[in-house]
């Protein structure tokens, strides 16, 4: 997947995800490191491949591994990292070289997902472009591919946790 490769491979999703790990260096609770995003991306493509969404793998891929990517934006600013990865993700994006760029219902699903994978789905970039419901769809799978990677049910901070009982991850279901 050359795509995702040179997402990963990019000076700004480099950039921040080093500083996404650096604010989380002594974090107790889940962290939003590169092994969480490729967690996401792996339980996003089997909902996907079980669900028979026929979402292709670099367009589920590309939304997972940038769908936390304005973390680090978020603990020096306050903005929330969904809006914040929004823009970042749409940086990221439009710096592929351009025989690996998205087209713009994929760039605009993609940046659907990254603004929508904590629930807020309307008013984002992708619902004015064809396929708002392709985008729906990923942006629904990268939410819950997000909750199922959290091993809640084995944390030893699950006490301490804000998350409520009823949204922490208690078993191993994928």
């Amino acid at each position: 997947m050359e795509r995702i490769a040179a997402i990963a491979e990019s000076e700004l999703f480099t950039r921040c995800l080093a500083g996404i790990e650096a604010a989380e260096v002594d974090r107790v609770f889940c962290r939003h490191g590169l092994p969480h995003l490729l967690d996401v991306a792996r339980i996003a493509w089997i909902l996907n491949l079980e669900r028979g969404c026929g979402l292709r793998r670099d367009v589920v891929y590309a939304a997972a591994l940038l769908h936390d990517i304005g973390r680090a934006a978020q603990y020096q600013t306050g903005e929330p990292h969904d809006e914040a990865g929004t823009r970042i993700a749409a940086e990221v994006l439009d710096a592929l070289p351009e025989p690996l760029r998205f087209d713009g219902t994929d760039r605009a699903a993609i940046l659907h997902a990254v603004g929508g994978h904590r629930g807020a789905l309307a008013g984002r970039e992708g619902d004015a472009h064809e396929g708002p419901a392709t985008a729906d769809v990923l942006a629904r799978l990268i939410k819950e591919a997000d909750g199922r990677s959290r091993a809640c049910f084995s944390c030893a901070a699950r006490d301490a946790c804000y998350w409520s009982e009823e949204r922490k991850n208690l078993s191993i279901d994928i």
